[in-house]
């Protein structure tokens, strides 16, 4: 078995398909030669029943997050939460550089409750593209999973006859 090259592609560590890497083998074909499955979950941050849906204990009791803002992580949090969080809320600045943020119960947190149900989509192409924009997104996970067993046994098959 000999060792396959890879590409480096540093726009590939969080690419638009969700890709977390860097390095791919070459492919052989063009990307229309290729089929994409995926199982996607879309975020339901911007959801904002799904707190109230899965009974979050934050949206029942209120919560509180601290950020050490003498850090450059803890001052983004800070910021994020002063500025763009659209949450109603209370701020304490300690001595030691912490400031707590208590937020009120009845509003959204900031977890991913997974309210939003999974995409089961095919498209045609590769992390390359879809060159015909063909997609179709599968009802229930059943189809997908055969399409995919039906897709691998085609594959296996034309790998065989060469």
């Amino acid at each position: 078995m000999t060792q396959q090259e890879t590409v480096w592609d540093p726009h590939l560590l969080r690419g638009s398909d969700g890709w977390i890497g860097g390095n791919r083998i070459p492919p052989a074909g063009r990307a229309a030669d290729y089929q994409t499955f995926a199982i996607l979950r879309p975020s339901d941050l911007a959801e904002r029943a799904a707190c109230e849906e899965v009974g979050c204990g934050a949206y029942r009791n209120g919560w509180e997050t601290g950020a050490d803002e003498r850090t450059a992580h803890g001052a983004a949090i800070g910021a994020y939460i002063r500025n763009r969080s659209r949450r109603d809320f209370t701020e304490c600045k300690r001595g030691d550089g912490w400031t707590i943020f208590r937020f009120k119960s009845g509003q959204r947190c900031f977890e991913e409750h997974l309210t939003v149900p999974q995409i089961f989509r095919v498209r045609d192409g590769d992390w390359r593209g879809n060159p015909t924009g063909r997609r179709r997104d599968h009802v229930n996970p059943a189809d997908w999973v055969e399409d995919f067993g039906l897709h691998q046994i085609a594959v296996a098959e034309q790998h065989q006859r060469g």
